[in-house]
């Protein structure tokens, strides 16, 4: 058996990984360098956490991602995770945060409430005053991608993987397992698996009822000095309340403070808009305040565009026809289950269970 991977974003890098671990013959095509700053997954860091709200079984799946998550830090040799813990926060009743507060309790997983002093005690830059409560949780933490993208890379090419960089694919044949190449040539395959995120439509237009393609971005601040320590030993803030759908990860490992909101996204073509808008960063800085104290006070060092697939109920999705199986485990969650998608493609590919493999997936459980 021999297996194409076309993308290699967290998942089309994990797959390959969990595959020739198991003895198959491995090619990695990527359209451009491995960690490709394009991709959804080029970014400093991710998030991980067990909340999830009302989506019950991706948080009782996290114990599966944390099992991978470790498998790959032993053959690495190093942990790209910081153990931060997360932090929700709730403005007003019914807002994101009490929503995954509402899922750890449904799934009995511990957490610690804060009322809104005791969160701007622990925390100096949360305002008390715009919160109703805090909520704490020692299970999470900071993926950090980039080091991930560069040691599975090395690992691979050490381990007998052909990684074909800087090659862009033009079409992929489900019925040959076969992939055509930008300069003409063609590669073959057993079976072809497609990671290739925002760019999947592109391939397979066919699929655009299913995958939507959106461009959103994040912005890296730098604190007020007296606020630096704090936010260095601060968990991630899985969602800080309020209307806008936000996250915060703090600055771990040489990584930078990021703010990211989910209303900052609209549905555009991957590569479109990639260059940020002028304004944007402190457009995405001030969707924070409330409940960010003092938010005027952070300078914007840098914006990075992102363009994701996103399903309309935050799936995965994953398709097989003949030899090639599609798969976009994004919805903008998608990172943290990286490491444990690749072992579930590679298990159903071997296995030729690949609806196994959705199953698990699409998490309807």
């Amino acid at each position: 058996m021999s297996i194409l991977v076309v993308g290699a974003g967290i998942s089309g890098l994990s797959t390959a990984w969990a595959l020739t671990k198991r003895g198959v013959p491995v090619t990695l095509v990527e359209q451009g360098p491995i960690p490709n700053p394009l991709s959804a997954s080029g970014d400093q860091h991710r998030i991980i956490r067990r909340a999830y709200g009302n989506q019950g079984g991706y948080q009782r799946r996290i114990g599966a991602a944390y099992a991978a998550w470790d498998e790959m830090w032993d053959d690495l040799g190093s942990k790209h995770l910081a153990d931060t813990g997360f932090m929700l926060l709730s403005q007003r009743l019914g807002d994101g945060g009490e929503v995954y507060r509402d899922g750890l309790i449904d799934g009995g997983y511990p957490f610690e409430d804060l009322s809104p002093e005791e969160t701007a005690d622990r925390f100096p830059f949360i305002d008390p005053s715009t919160i109703r409560y805090g909520v704490v949780s020692g299970e999470g933490g900071v993926l950090l991608c980039q080091r991930i993208a560069s040691d599975l890379r090395n690992w691979l090419i050490v381990n007998g993987a052909e990684i074909r960089e800087n090659t862009r694919v033009t079409s992929v044949d489900r019925s040959e397992g076969s992939i055509t190449l930008a300069d003409g040539g063609v590669l073959s395959a057993d079976h072809v698996v497609v990671t290739a995120g925002a760019w999947t439509l592109g391939l397979f237009p066919e699929l655009k009822n299913s995958l939507k393609t959106y461009r959103t971005a994040v912005v890296y601040l730098t604190p007020p000095a007296d606020l630096r320590e704090p936010w260095e030993n601060a968990p991630a803030i899985l969602d800080p309340g309020g209307s806008n759908d936000g996250y915060v990860l703090p600055p771990v490992s040489g990584t930078g403070l990021k703010f990211g909101a989910g209303i900052h996204r609209y549905q555009a073509e991957p590569d479109q808009d990639r260059i940020a808008k002028e304004g944007e960063g402190e457009q995405l800085r001030d969707y924070f305040a409330p409940p960010i104290a003092r938010i005027g006070e952070y300078r914007v060092d840098d914006v990075v565009t992102c363009s994701y697939t996103f399903t309309s109920d935050e799936h995965f999705f994953a398709s097989t026809d003949s030899k090639a199986t599609v798969v976009s485990a994004c919805s903008g969650h998608g990172y943290k289950f990286g490491a444990v998608v690749g072992q579930k493609l590679a298990e159903g590919i071997i296995a030729n269970d690949i609806a196994s493999a959705r199953t698990w997936l699409e998490a309807r459980d």
